[in-house]
């Protein structure tokens, strides 16, 4: 056997053994830590909300009221004087769009859920920073929003929505922020003339 034989013998060999520590790597290496970072823009999140049409952006201010209602669906207080969303009135279906941070186990995860008809048109992870629980960005389980409203004079979800082995707190966080925006869009779509008095509480939108 020649030197260059050797050699190549060698080079072959030592690339094998590198190709399965990166497999192993892999494997041992959980699928959610490598889920981390970001997905989607604000921006790009607006853009696909609205796509023929140019929103409004709106600022609504918190009331008591809406206060005890984040407090309920969130189990802790809402941070914040005011929340920002986008609104347009497409041919009498008055849609919203929010995009809001809700903490899954230590870090927050950013959400964006686009509302239509009082129903979920779509739910998207913009931005994960956990180091578990990332599957929650992938299609199969943001798809199980679409169509979902709140059920009459409640805060729970219309459908159930299933769990993810390993992201708990994370589908939890999802679905609490489905839950809130459903109910401020319903809140801020009863009367589309802003300032004007909606249900029993004045929102003011600058």
């Amino acid at each position: 056997m020649t030197l260059e034989h050797t050699f190549l013998s060698v080079m072959k060999s030592a690339m094998k053994q590198f190709q399965t520590i990166t497999v192993l790597m892999f494997c041992l290496f959980p699928i959610s830590v490598l889920g981390k970072g970001v997905y989607m823009t604000p921006e790009d999140f607006v853009a696909e909300s609205f796509a023929s049409t140019q929103p409004l952006i709106q600022s609504l201010w918190f009331t008591d009221d809406i206060r005890d209602n984040a407090k309920q669906i969130f189990n802790h207080a809402y941070p914040g004087l005011r929340i920002r969303y986008w609104y347009a009135n497409e041919r009498g279906s008055q849609r919203t769009a929010w995009i809001m941070d809700e903490i899954g186990k230590t870090r927050p995860i950013t959400i964006g859920i686009t509302i239509a008809g009082d129903q979920i048109e779509r739910v998207r992870i913009l931005e994960f920073r956990e180091s578990r629980g990332a599957e929650v960005r992938m299609p199969f389980f943001t798809r199980q929003f679409v169509g979902l409203t709140l059920q009459p004079s409640k805060t729970q979800l219309s459908g159930n929505i299933d769990g993810i082995t390993g992201a708990t707190l994370s589908v939890k966080a999802v679905k609490k922020t489905a839950r809130f925006a459903l109910f401020l869009h319903r809140l801020v779509t009863r009367d589309e003339t802003a300032g004007e008095e909606v249900g029993s509480k004045m929102v003011v939108l600058p």
